[in-house]
């Protein structure tokens, strides 16, 4: 029986990837190139993934300054991402789970400080028993010690809870933790081979999270 679900945190609840890599290009435009979407997208769902500077030091043949890059995307991201809403049936799906009565729990490979402003504008901390980010973990997602620990937490065994993804990196470690895998792409990681998944669904938007996990529960 499953009796808990855990949630990825950007890209599955909140479509941060894509202001993330919005203002990314934006940084790579205002040198005169256009940041590569195959490239990025394989490195979502981790940390480190993907190295900007190296990337953009070989297309500009310049040194790029570090801090001016830093600098520059924190001001591009910060003008986008706090009205970034909700991804349609995420707020169905997490009520849902608490009248099921399953343990829910979020596992990211950001950081704390990262989802905390998220988690505190758009009400959502009351809806987690458990809550796991990269501060807690020695290694991030693909390593599966994120999930681990969740389940942990929550008190389940791993067959007895699914996670729920949107990128392949955070799909391999909840299998690799031993978690059901139900992938849910977005638009910036539609391109990617979710064949590993248990489940792959186009959005949560309409889904019953009940007939989703009911194929586990025989």
């Amino acid at each position: 029986m499953i009796k808990a679900v855990v949630f990825d945190f950007d890209g599955t609840i909140l479509d941060t990837e894509t202001v993330t890599y919005e203002a990314m290009n934006g940084v790579f435009r205002e040198r005169g190139h256009e940041l590569p979407m195959d490239k990025w997208a394989g490195a979502i769902g981790t940390l480190h993934g993907f190295d900007a500077y190296a990337e953009l030091s070989a297309f500009t043949g310049e040194t790029i300054d570090r801090g001016w890059l830093d600098a520059r995307f924190g001001e591009l991201y910060a003008g986008m991402v706090h009205q970034v809403p909700l991804l349609p049936g995420i707020l169905d799906a997490l009520e849902e789970a608490k009248r099921l009565g399953l343990a829910v729990g979020l596992a990211t490979s950001s950081y704390r400080a990262w989802i905390e402003p998220h988690l505190e504008r758009l009400d959502l901390r009351r809806h987690f028993d458990a809550i796991h980010t990269a501060d807690d973990v020695e290694k991030v997602k693909p390593d599966p010690a994120l999930y681990r620990l969740a389940v942990r937490s929550l008190g389940v065994e791993p067959g007895e809870a699914v996670a729920i993804e949107d990128s392949l990196n955070g799909l391999r470690a909840a299998k690799a933790a031993g978690l059901y895998g139900i992938a849910v792409p977005n638009a910036m990681t539609a391109g990617l081979d979710f064949s590993e998944a248990d489940l792959v669904v186009p959005t949560l938007d309409g889904q019953k999270l009940e007939m989703l996990v009911a194929r586990w529960n025989g």
